[in-house]
């Protein structure tokens, strides 16, 4: 239905302007049947395969799933006795029983996501991105979209359907609990993510992955297990642009700014790539692989978590006018002399199901990175990679220091949060001398 009012604000314009008779809009309507049904079905599916994605989830993601259960009951989103959802205690004891939430609980919270999501996406940005009218475009048949272009793009409830899809696709390819969780860990607005998440989308070109891996043949094993892996991947991208782009801008003038530097980026990553960088991707590799997923798509889905930090490379270069690869270089060669790159890659491997620690987690593996930019950003008009040389000469002995305690952290059997914590902590008093 509102795919159908939606197609007839837009046709009545035509009408009432004399460009489309009747009959002949009653015969577009009539051809655009199977379009429409299309339409509708294409969402089903990806609703339903996000459902998956969440159920995959298990025990182990219930204390998210709870946390976000108070965030939709505090914001008067969510009444439990109506929806039929069970208090706190009872939902994680099903945790130590091994069970996660059915189908039918997780489609109540995805059903909230959508519409909380919706409900910011409306005043943000993206309403009025005239950047954004292929999307708009999509949420119409092919025959409108081509015969009637200028009356999609001045629909009155332009706003509305870019949010309903916009929601949508947040929701379906990154789940429930990694957008709303990046919110709280940014301390952005609902609004603020959905930008990021356009920004992402667009500068990494993520919806032709998202179908090449609906349409690839794979088990669902598989698919499951890149989707999971490319929504963490896009998480982080988010985080950045949170953190390196003024959100209050439109998407695709974020898209705009940063792709030219993206794009060198990329060009050269192979050489940008360091010794822990490369161990990682190769260990993502070979598990995406081993799950079954073809090897172009898990190349791809890896080579979206080898870019992190191109954002903030390529925000830097516009802020101070430096070449981007020399940012780069420096960038992971202050990370490769101290041990930050294991301390993020450390911190972005821990799976906390404690929603507190997840959170913290994921801000060190963020601040790991951003500390290193905070540190560029200070160095002037002179070389990156000189002022990262000399100050690693200057401060020998503090330097050596830290790196013991790297070290020493490597050694343990595994990181935890405390310990990244505190290796955080020192890293910030070294890079502020």
């Amino acid at each position: 239905s509102d795919n159908e009012v939606n197609i007839k604000i837009a046709l009545h314009r035509e009408m009432t302007e004399g460009r489309l008779a009747y009959a002949d809009r009653n015969a577009l309507l009539a051809r655009m049947t199977d379009d429409v049904a299309e339409l509708v079905l294409d969402d089903n599916r990806h609703q339903t395969l996000a459902l998956s994605v969440a159920e995959a989830g298990g025990a182990a993601a219930l204390p998210a799933y709870v946390r976000l259960v108070e965030t939709f009951e505090a914001t008067g989103r969510l009444d439990r006795a109506v929806e039929g959802l069970a208090q706190n205690d009872e939902l994680l004891r099903r945790q130590a029983e091994g069970r996660g939430l059915t189908r039918p609980e997780l489609a109540v919270l995805l059903s909230t996501a959508k519409l909380a999501l919706q409900d910011a996406i409306e005043t943000s940005p993206i309403a009025s991105d005239d950047g954004l009218l292929p999307d708009l475009l999509k949420a119409f048949p092919a025959e409108m979209r081509e015969r009637f272009t200028s009356a999609i793009a001045a629909h009155q409830l332009r706003a509305e359907i870019l949010a309903t899809k916009t929601a949508n696709r947040i929701v379906n390819r990154m789940g429930m609990i990694q957008p709303f969780e990046l919110a709280e860990e940014e301390g952005g607005s609902l609004g603020d993510l959905a930008v990021a998440f356009v920004a992402a989308e667009k500068l990494y070109a993520l919806g032709e992955l998202w179908r090449a891996i609906d349409d690839a043949p794979m088990t669902e094993a598989a698919r499951l297990a890149l989707l999971e892996s490319l929504a963490i991947g896009t998480r982080a991208q988010m985080a950045d642009i949170l953190r390196a782009c003024d959100v209050a801008t439109r998407p695709s003038e974020i898209v705009a700014m940063l792709r030219p530097g993206v794009e060198r980026i990329d060009a050269h990553l192979e050489q940008l790539l360091e010794d822990e960088g490369r161990a990682a991707s190769a260990m993502l590799l070979n598990r995406l692989t081993g799950a079954g997923a073809p090897a172009d798509l898990a190349a791809r889905v890896v080579r979206l978590h080898d870019l992190d930090g191109a954002v903030g490379v390529a925000a830097l270069a516009v802020r101070t006018g430096k070449a981007e690869l020399d940012i780069a270089h420096a960038f992971t060669a202050l990370g490769q002399a101290l041990g930050l790159d294991w301390a993020q890659t450390a911190a972005a491997s821990l799976s906390p199901s404690d929603p507190w620690e997840r959170l913290l987690a994921a801000g060190l593996a963020r601040d790991f990175q951003q500390m290193r930019f905070d540190f560029l950003a200070k160095e002037g008009v002179g070389d990156p990679q000189a002022f990262v040389a000399d100050w690693l000469a200057r401060q020998g002995p503090r330097a050596a220091q830290f790196r013991e305690l790297i070290h020493r952290a490597r050694a343990t059997t595994s990181a935890n949060a405390a310990m990244l914590a505190q290796v955080a902590g020192q890293a910030r008093v070294l890079l502020g001398r």
